[in-house]
């Protein structure tokens, strides 16, 4: 079945190119491959268009910093031609493909530039939205350089000290033509400047609901350093009877793990300062008793609603609804529990807690499945298509930390048995083969990278 695509543009919505400004190791890849993963996790079709991956393609695969000389013409035809090749391919896409949102990702360094994109996007009845990363704060700059030292394709080869002394020699070729945007000189500019990973925000003829949303979620980013730890629920009685739903306690082995986790979350997350949200179900309080930190309940991390099926096994389902438990495995992302929820309404519900998570600094979420597997696949970009059939192990604390470039996992098994509650496609029995198995690992996703 075709992927699902539900946009949230409306009527007076048009489609909208978002285009990245700013100087080398300022961000910019970060919000842009961020603005694309939360807009294709509400089901927006989006896409980003990465002009240094442009220019590696056209052969400038490792460039001295006097390629990124604006005073070389040679250099600057090349870097012109990637440049022409992305807004080419954006066209190509808003027609063929149907395209709500797609990002520019490019320095976009003067207004003489600048205007020529938008000349072009308005005579494709395509909508401008420019984004600045700003940034003067030096240990904000030196971290940045520090993550595209080590993950970018331009220095991947390169000695650690080479590669940052080429990152600043580059910074330099960049500064002397570089024009930040104001609103006295840009006023006529739909545009939201960040300032220093987004202390401060400065926000310009926002006019649609697509552009506000946008506005939202990118003044909400967080571009320090920090970790996300996820957890279901210690294994539960209802795991145990292989039942679905309902608000049962923990398992003797469940209580365990909640004796366990403390020990875990201390040796990976150190003296940090955590905060723990739960749901508001008792085997998510339960296993996060004995952790000494700030815990916070959410109504919106409860499990999804398995509605008249609720307390039910998967073979009682497949018994009393065949022709609904059929419909769930054809569509598992789309399909609504008889007086329940999808996976899609659950991502709507969760919407407000991934917007929170990117403010806060240092989170531990313990809640269950489902919920856990639309959060993972927003952070691992997971297609919707993919997410429901994740695997998602209990007595396992899974730690996220979220980079320029993608993001990290970590699985940390606290080594104490406990049932399998998975659900392979196409039988009522649970537990999941060696296949599903590994074809379910995402330990890193790496995004298109480097600045332009």
């Amino acid at each position: 079945m075709p992927k699902s695509v539900r946009t949230i543009t409306s009527a007076e919505d048009a489609r909208i190119c978002v285009v990245m400004v700013g100087l080398p190791a300022r961000g910019k890849s970060f919000i842009a491959q961020k603005i694309i993963r939360f807009l294709s996790w509400i089901s927006v079709n989006a896409k980003s268009f990465n002009v240094g991956q442009y220019r590696r393609e056209a052969g400038a695969l490792k460039p001295t910093p006097d390629f990124f000389d604006m005073d070389n013409d040679n250099y600057f035809v090349i870097r012109k031609q990637a440049e022409n090749n992305a807004i080419k391919d954006i066209l190509k896409w808003f027609s063929e493909e149907d395209g709500v949102v797609a990002v520019l990702d490019a320095t976009n360094s003067t207004r003489e530039r600048r205007a020529g994109i938008c000349e072009i996007l308005k005579a494709n009845k395509i909508e401008p939205m420019f984004i600045e990363s700003y940034s003067d704060d030096e240990s904000f700059i030196l971290r940045n350089i520090n993550e595209v030292r080590k993950v970018s394709p331009d220095y991947s080869e390169q000695d650690p000290e080479m590669a940052i002394k080429n990152i600043l020699l580059k910074l330099q070729k960049y500064e002397k033509n570089y024009e930040t945007m104001t609103s006295e000189l840009d006023g006529d500019l739909t545009f939201i400047k960040l300032v220093n990973g987004a202390q401060e925000a400065i926000i310009n003829r926002i006019k649609t609901y697509s552009e506000s949303r946008i506005a939202f979620y990118v003044m909400n980013l967080h571009l320090k350093p920090r970790c996300i730890y996820l957890s279901r629920h210690g294994e539960s009685v209802y795991n145990v009877e292989q039942k679905i739903g309902g608000d049962s306690c923990l398992s003797e082995r469940g209580l365990k793990y909640a004796q366990k986790l403390p020990e875990l979350v201390t040796a990976n997350a150190g003296d940090a300062n955590l905060t723990v949200w739960t749901s508001t179900l008792k085997r998510t309080h339960e296993t996060a008793q004995y952790l000494a930190y700030k815990k916070l309940q959410w109504k919106a991390l409860d499990e999804l609603d398995a509605g008249i099926c609720d307390g039910m096994t998967y073979e009682e389902i497949e018994d009393k609804y065949p022709d609904d438990f059929k419909a769930r495995d054809d569509d598992k992302y789309e399909y609504r529990y008889r007086g329940g929820e999808s996976y899609r309404d659950v991502v709507i519900r969760l919407e407000p807690i991934i917007m929170e998570l990117e403010r806060q600094d240092n989170i531990l979420i313990i809640t269950h499945q489902a919920v856990l597997r639309c959060i993972y696949a927003y952070y691992m970009n997971v297609p919707q298509e993919e997410s429901p059939w994740m695997s998602i192990p209990l007595h396992t604390l899974l730690k996220l930390e979220p980079r320029a470039y993608g993001t990290k996992i970590t699985k940390i098994k606290a080594n104490i048995p406990a049932v399998s509650t998975y659900k392979e496609k196409g039988t009522s029995q649970l537990g999941e083969s060696v296949t599903a198995s590994k074809a379910s690992v995402r330990d890193i996703i790496t995004s298109i990278a480097g600045d332009k």
